[in-house]
């Protein structure tokens, strides 16, 4: 026996091999590869257009490497943002700033970085970004609904059409390149045709702007495009034909040049999160599952049960029944799934291993720094 093996006593015989260690829970595995399956697959569906990853779905130095040797570009919000995509040899042309409001020293520090282009959806910080990065390229971000959407984003940014116009104008009186309009349909988006009446908006302003003799020349479609997380969410392909009709629609022989944003598009299905099963306990007629991470450790886009993971356990294959799924802080929010109840095993205990799958986005950069005593979400790169 190598003097290095490891061992593990027993009580009446010699030492044996120990098992293997299981690795600590919780953590998340990014398989980097069917991330850039995931973006080559949307670009070809989306053809002409270009894909700039959403930064903030998840940083991880080497998915974002990957991408960038993939082809693509990024959507940044933070010179921290910036930072990491410099970092792995992107060109800050290559780089748009989606946030809408932003520290005016942060936009210096950008614009220092060689950030040129700004997302804008106001007056205000048109201005502030006319201060901060003279000359820089606006674009004015549309309202939306949200509807269709599992995560939407319809509340905080924004403006009309006609806002838009106005913002526009504006920029380009203040010496700002009004290069266009954006907008955002909400995270996980159902429905293809949640583009068409953003798509039509975004025409009317290139329209009216058209008309005193302004030439916008980009659309930006953002992100929304959603991951398979089961059986109702519909392939790629299925958006960029439904894109591909509106902008014919709407721009006809006009077209502008395009891009999107996604995110969890691209990590979502990278990413499979291994938790384990801390207790199960049973109270007002109810089985509780409580696991080693929730809503403060990864997981708080399951608030108001958002979105919902597939899940998978090491006890699958025999009686399942209802359960309510809470993590592990003392914060009673702390619940993942309880308004419609999962089903998982009958004979699921304490130690048993959960895995759910189509966590690559949203999960480890929300993760809180400490909340509890509880570190942040690891990752572990696949490559």
């Amino acid at each position: 026996m190598s003097a290095s093996a490891p061992v593990a006593a027993t009580v009446d015989g010699p030492p044996t091999h120990a098992a293997p260690r299981r690795a600590a829970t919780p953590y998340l595995r990014l398989d980097i590869a069917t991330a850039v399956a995931s973006f080559r697959r949307l670009a070809a569906a989306l053809p002409g257009t270009d894909i700039h990853y959403a930064v903030k779905a998840n940083p991880e130095p080497a998915l974002l490497a990957a991408l960038h040797a993939a082809g693509s570009k990024f959507d940044v919000a933070s010179p921290a943002e910036v930072d990491a995509t410099l970092s792995v040899g992107a060109s800050a042309s290559d780089l748009v700033h989606s946030n809408p409001i932003t520290r005016r020293s942060d936009l210096v520090l950008e614009a220092a970085q060689g950030v040129r282009m700004f997302v804008v959806d106001s007056l205000e910080e048109t201005a502030k970004v006319a201060s901060a990065a003279p000359g820089a390229a606006v674009l004015c971000r549309l309202v939306t609904s949200g509807e269709g959407s599992d995560w939407p984003l319809s509340c905080k940014f924004g403006c009309s059409s006609d806002q838009a116009v106005e913002v526009l104008r504006y920029a380009a009186r203040v010496g700002l390149d009004a290069a266009g309009v954006s907008f955002h349909v909400g995270s996980q988006q159902r429905d293809p045709g949640a583009w068409a009446a953003p798509i039509a908006a975004s025409a009317r302003v290139f329209d009216l702007l058209g008309a005193e003799g302004r030439r916008p020349r980009l659309l930006d479609l953002g992100g929304g495009f959603p991951a398979h997380l089961d059986a109702d969410c519909l392939a790629p392909e299925t958006y960029g034909r439904a894109i591909e009709e509106l902008l014919d629609q709407h721009f006809g022989p006009r077209r502008p040049m395009t891009m999107v944003e996604p995110g969890r598009s691209i990590a979502a299905e990278a990413g499979v999160l291994s938790t384990e099963v801390l207790a199960v306990v049973y109270r007002n007629g109810a089985r509780w599952v409580f696991l080693d991470v929730g809503v403060f450790t990864g997981l708080i886009e399951t608030i108001g049960e958002a979105i919902r993971y597939p899940i998978e356990t090491d006890r699958d294959g025999g009686p399942t029944g209802p359960c309510v799924i809470a993590g592990p802080t003392c914060d009673s929010a702390d619940v993942l799934y309880q308004r419609t109840k999962v089903e998982l095993p009958l004979e699921l205990a304490e130690g048993d291993v959960i895995r759910l799958s189509g966590t690559g986005a949203y999960t480890s950069c929300y993760s809180s720094v400490g909340f509890n005593g509880f570190p942040p979400l690891p990752t572990h790169v696949v490559p």
